[in-house]
């Protein structure tokens, strides 16, 4: 049986509403930036693709697959994309031909350079525009965000969430 969050920690639910709304905001500066650094159109899933095999270099297919929590076809079709993209080369492990290995290209790992340096022009621009004390208290309420989630949520089993950007 899994325990209410909410039931655990009574004041939690009082920053979901502003949580929230940060997210939604997030998303649509994050897709203003994928938006305007490349001329190819990169989808959301593309990109978290690329986060991935950018931070585990030479990950198989089925590994990849297991991160994403998706069906083999559709991880096939993503990095299909991409190579055809140029940002993703795909190779045959040298003792086991039917695994396929997966790493950036150098113009993949550009694009994530420049999707990054792009968002982060965005997110400075919104800091400027904050007082000392609230940029202060959002970089320690972000910290504890963090480092919430990157341990196991509760109910998700051994499933948690890491960098990806």
């Amino acid at each position: 049986m899994c325990e209410d969050p909410a039931a655990l920690h009574p004041h939690s639910h009082e920053a979901v509403p502003e949580a929230s709304e940060i997210i939604e905001l997030l998303e649509v500066l994050w897709e203003r930036g994928r938006s305007t650094v490349t001329a190819a159109p990169v989808s959301t899933a593309q990109v978290r693709v690329m986060y991935i095999i950018e931070r585990d270099e030479g990950i198989n297919l089925r590994t990849l697959g297991e991160r994403l929590g998706a069906a083999a076809p559709s991880v096939t079709r993503i990095c299909d994309r991409l190579r055809a993209l140029g940002f993703l080369h795909k190779a045959q492990h040298p003792d086991d031909r039917r695994e396929v290995r997966l790493w950036l290209t150098a113009a993949g790992t550009a694009h994530l350079r420049d999707l990054r340096a792009h968002r982060e022009r965005a997110l400075l621009e919104a800091l400027a525009a904050m007082t000392p004390a609230a940029r202060h208290a959002l970089a320690e309420g972000l910290t504890g965000f963090r480092d919430a989630v990157r341990e196991p949520l509760p109910g998700a089993g051994s499933r948690h969430l890491g960098r990806s950007a």
